[in-house]
């Protein structure tokens, strides 16, 4: 009797040390915020042509993703002269190990995603986190800025000026639900409990964007749901046989 009691114990001991990995990956994941959330969807939602999101904008709600080089007929020009069709500035100041926002100034046209002769608008109200451009950064604190910065906020704190920006002349992904607008023409929104994503960079490149400053934390996550399986299954394994034998 003791024997099996002992078994018991013994084949338990992967299995805990299993939850606790899957405990630990799980709690990196949840660090990154909604940026885990929409690297997931770049990874998993299905692709269509802008012709099927056009067609499907009157019909059931899909969440889908669509490719092609952005088009508008009212650019505005950044400090380079370079075409854009949306500028995003962020002013955020330092709170714990992320960064709270306090002030948004947001610039954009109408614009849409082609490919080839078809094409779809884009809700670029609807753009929130699912922004994901190469970041134009700048950092300070918030002495360098006190008539933008709340009386509560000490001058010593970090400040961070971070500007997102779309340009005409680029291709890009977008992940949303193909709909009607107010105007009557289909376009692409958030919908279906997901976000609208637009990313002007390849797969990868948008990875690490989203990584932020803790690039190494997804490789983290990754062991640790790797251990967590491995350690999960070595201990049921060993259950089972205690049982059968």
């Amino acid at each position: 009797m003791s024997g099996a009691i002992i078994a018991a114990v013994t084949s338990l001991i992967p299995i805990i040390g299993g939850l606790i990995a899957l405990a630990v990956g799980a709690a990196i994941l949840r660090s990154f915020g909604p940026r885990y959330r929409v690297a997931r969807l770049i990874n998993a939602t299905p692709s269509v042509t802008v012709a099927d999101a056009v067609a499907a904008a009157g019909g059931p709600s899909r969440y889908v993703r669509i490719s092609g080089r952005i088009d508008a007929e009212n650019e505005f020009e950044d400090d380079a002269h370079r075409p854009l069709v949306l500028r995003r500035a962020r002013l955020e100041v330092r709170d714990g190990r992320g960064w709270r926002l306090i002030d948004e100034h947001r610039e954009s046209v109408a614009f849409e995603v082609r490919e080839g002769l078809d094409g779809i608008a884009i809700d670029a109200d609807a753009l929130d986190d699912g922004l994901v451009v190469i970041p134009r950064e700048s950092v300070g604190s918030a002495a360098d800025a006190p008539d933008r910065i709340p009386a509560d906020v000490a001058p010593s704190t970090p400040v961070r000026l971070r500007v997102d920006q779309v340009s005409s002349i680029e291709h890009a992904i977008v992940l949303g639900m193909p709909g009607i607008g107010p105007d009557g023409t289909p376009r692409m929104t958030a919908g279906l409990g997901r976000p609208l994503i637009l990313s002007t960079l390849e797969p990868d490149e948008a990875m690490r964007v989203l990584a932020g400053s803790g690039p190494r934390r997804p490789l983290a996550a990754a062991i640790s749901l790797v251990v967590a399986l491995v350690l999960l299954t070595i201990g049921i394994a060993w259950a089972i046989i205690d049982v059968v034998l």
